[in-house]
């Protein structure tokens, strides 16, 4: 069949409309990311690499909305994986902590007026997205005041996959990429919940999230096996009396969240009068001290025996950097440059949001049984322990470990950073643990090469260096 000039001019016409449909799409799609692009933030250092934030809405109809912070690989960013760095609490930020204390490529210097470049950032690696979750973390707000009052595991899984899923429409470019999700501490919930969620949700869609696995550190993982592994820490470290240590045993219920009266009893005094004046992150380090020679606090941390409130320092690193974060990121030009607090929230930035964590509604007693979906899944695995840390010990995530009854494929051997030894770790079918020798519950922060290692061993699927 011959068409005539019209059908011709008519079929070029629908061609033109459809190509600029298309491209209308791309710049819609390339304008809300570039509105999100920050092209220096105060006091930055010069560096080649992209980076994004701002505001993800995840409920409409509540008016929740999530903050994020992108800082994409600083080399061949397209072809290195995404990952998700979740902080835990619940109530803490991960842009308090992953990205300025711990994994991210900026530390905020003393006076916090300026950054200082992190040589040991995992965006060497990977594209890092650090995410503040649920609403009221951080920047991350409610429109719904109740929001902040009912918080708890089940709604901030599915609000950080709602998050996710519109978030990469927003970055098409990362959709077929691969994601592993990491954290520490609570994020010992988040980060298997997350998980959870997305493998429910790629069994249904067209277009599945390209999930590889998740790494978790000093992970608050099984009620009853993280207490009885925490209590048996402190007595196998001379933190408390034996006295104390049988008291605890015999009185305490590790199952639950709340606890005797006369549990807590025992909690207490052992806090008050026998931990001393140490860091409960970091047994063997000095806390920070105010100027008028106080002690300062870290905001109460939930986990689930007895919450502790300190601070943590190692040896070479300054313990008082949450305390450089609340004023670096309350600055009105900071916030500007971050695309943040656009709804002018009516409360500062705090590392950590104590009416979160003391109003938490739901939370799993034990992840065990998500461990074991994602071990069905195919799902990499890793679990890593800073082994100073007396908050989310070693000892009771390897109780809980424990329980999954995995078989060994590599025995217990020590692991080597420069020559000296890392760390001990086991490889089970299905499953990876590592320890990372002298760190503290934020092994990033006390041990950033052994970090670093251990983050390129976990993305490459292979076992930690035997020397």
């Amino acid at each position: 069949m011959v068409m005539t000039k019209r059908q011709i001019f008519v079929v070029f016409m629908v061609l033109v409309l459809l190509v600029a449909l298309v491209c209308a799409s791309h710049v819609t799609i390339n304008e809300e990311e570039e509105a999100d692009r920050i092209l220096q933030l105060p006091g930055q250092p010069k560096v080649s690499f992209q980076q994004y934030s701002g505001y993800v809405t995840v409920n409409h109809v509540a008016g929740r909305a999530l903050f994020y912070w992108l800082t994409e690989a600083d080399h061949n960013p397209l072809s290195k994986p995404l990952v998700i760095w979740l902080n835990g609490g619940p109530g803490c930020s991960s842009v308090a902590y992953g990205a300025s204390e711990e994994i991210g490529p900026f530390r905020i210097n003393n006076t916090a007026s300026g950054l200082y470049y992190n040589k040991f950032s995992w965006n060497t690696v990977a594209n890092l997205l650090f995410l503040e979750t649920p609403a009221g973390v951080g920047f991350s707000y409610s429109n719904q005041s109740s929001d902040l009052f009912n918080s708890g595991d089940r709604r901030t899984a599915k609000d950080s996959l709602e998050f996710l899923l519109r978030w990469l429409d927003r970055f098409p470019r990362y959709n077929q990429r691969e994601v592993y999700i990491t954290g520490e501490s609570y994020a010992g919930h988040y980060v298997p919940q997350l998980a959870k969620e997305i493998m429910m949700y790629n069994k249904h869609s067209k277009h599945p999230i390209n999930l590889k696995g998740i790494m978790v550190g000093n992970a608050v993982t099984d009620n009853y096996y993280d207490n009885l592994g925490t209590v048996t820490y402190w007595w196998s470290h001379a933190m408390i009396s034996d006295k104390t240590y049988r008291q605890l045993i015999n009185t305490c219920d590790f199952t639950h969240q709340k606890e005797s009266n006369e549990c807590d009893s025992v909690y207490s005094y052992a806090m008050d009068q026998e931990f001393g004046n140490i860091d409960q992150y970091n047994i063997y380090a000095p806390p920070c001290n105010k100027s008028d020679g106080s002690k300062a606090t870290r905001q109460t941390m939930r986990l689930p025996h007895r919450p502790h409130q300190t601070f943590r320092q190692m040896s070479g690193y300054d313990p008082c950097t949450e305390k450089y974060a609340e004023i670096y990121y309350n600055r009105p030009d900071v916030q500007k440059a971050l695309h943040a607090n656009i709804t002018k929230i009516p409360y500062k930035w705090t590392a950590c949001s104590e009416v979160l964590n003391r109003n938490w509604k739901d939370t799993d007693v034990s992840i065990l049984p998500i461990y074991r979906e994602m071990i069905a899944g195919g799902l990499r695995i890793w679990v890593f322990s800073g082994d100073v840390d007396s908050v989310v010990p070693v000892t009771a995530t390897r109780y809980s470990l424990a329980q999954l009854k995995l078989e060994t494929k590599i025995p217990w051997y020590p692991w080597y950073v420069k020559k000296q030894v890392g760390g001990w770790t086991e490889v089970y079918e299905g499953l990876t643990f590592a320890t990372v020798r002298g760190a503290g519950h934020e092994v990033p922060l006390f041990k950033p090469r052994a970090a670093l290692l251990l983050f390129k061993s976990f993305i490459r699927g292979e076992p930690l260096p035997k020397s």
